[in-house]
């Protein structure tokens, strides 16, 4: 070979993992983590039959965090000695913890397992809206904002909002009106959903920060914030001692749909990419869904599926890659 031919091949820029398509390890870790974190909708509506939703979350965290700061001593991973990081690690589990687990749990009081999973879809579209204000490198674009528009009309046929006269659920009683709790529980979804956006965005700041060493520190400082919420409120002394089955449930989402998801979640994210790891929203509603028809006999209306798949739709729209690969195969009628 040349010396020209080396400095051509040389010169040659370097593909992000992000560009890349995905191999066949990454879609098979893709699906892995989407029944991972789908599974803690399943595990959290069998826990909720025993424990009141704090409790529950506490639980979640606290295990979550005591089996990864395990994992971390027995690697010997270094760990950061900037205060305001170990703060930015109380923000984040507040962010990313503390208040979307604590909504999503409380929301699965009064909504199917499955739904919850359909909204919590919505996340990627509050991050590029909460990016876009927040941030000057990462703005909106046309195909982005179709994307979100189109996102939204999928969680507008999931709510029922048009469905509705004026406010939802609204009744009236001694002249006073009141918005049922079932009705609102959706929208705690959607706000868990906000909360993770925030969490994405304020997220970035820890790039140089071991992924492990801030899941750990998030759901510890989570943990810190819960613990007097949830004896305030739940009191956990005056409850029955759960039954097995809800010790189970309880194990499965703080070891498997918190740790065991966190690690691999941040190992799929050096391996494909930002962009491609998206791709996991699509299939965490499918994974919950069959979860909760399979197990728990859980049932979801029409207008569920249809709004899922408009979520989809639009998440799709906002990922870009359905739409090159529409182009490519009309390219090559073409040709």
């Amino acid at each position: 070979m040349s010396k020209a031919s080396r400095r051509q091949t040389t010169a040659q820029p370097q593909i992000s993992p992000s560009e890349q398509g995905i191999d066949g390890l990454s879609w098979l870790m893709l699906i892995v983590l989407s029944v991972l974190w789908g599974g803690s909708f399943f595990f959290t509506e069998i826990a909720l039959r025993e424990l009141p939703p704090f409790s529950l979350v506490l639980a979640r965290v606290a295990l979550a965090a005591t089996i990864l700061w395990l994992i971390i001593g027995l690697r010997r991973i270094s760990l950061p000695h900037t205060p305001s990081v170990w703060l930015g690690f109380l923000v984040m589990g507040i962010l990313n913890n503390m208040i979307p687990f604590s909504l999503i749990v409380w929301s699965q009081t009064y909504i199917a397992s499955g739904l919850a999973a359909i909204l919590n879809a919505t996340t990627p579209l509050f991050t590029l809206i909460i990016a876009h204000i927040a941030t000057d490198s990462d703005k909106l674009t046309l195909r982005k904002v179709i994307g979100v528009v189109t996102g939204f009309a999928g969680v507008i046929v999931v709510t029922g909002i048009p469905a509705l006269d004026a406010l939802p659920g609204l009744t009236t009683n001694n002249n006073e009106s009141a918005i049922s709790l079932a009705t609102i529980a959706p929208f705690a979804v959607l706000a868990a959903a906000v909360s993770y956006g925030c969490a994405g965005v304020f997220g970035r700041r820890f790039k140089s920060v071991p992924p492990i060493v801030t899941a750990a520190g998030q759901t510890t400082g989570s943990s810190i914030m819960l613990a007097p919420l949830a004896l305030m409120v739940d009191q956990p002394w005056h409850l029955p001692m759960p039954g097995m089955p809800t010790w189970l449930a309880v194990l499965g989402i703080a070891s498997i749909s918190t740790a065991a998801a966190y690690i691999l979640y941040f190992k799929l994210l050096n391996r494909a990419g930002a962009s491609n790891l998206l791709l996991v929203t699509f299939l965490i509603p499918v994974s919950a869904i069959l979860l909760g028809v399979g197990f728990l006999g859980e049932t979801l209306e029409f207008t569920d599926i249809a709004g899922m798949l408009v979520i989809g739709l639009g998440l799709a729209i906002i990922d870009g890659r359905p739409i090159k690969w529409l182009r490519g195969k009309a390219n090559s009628r073409t040709t």
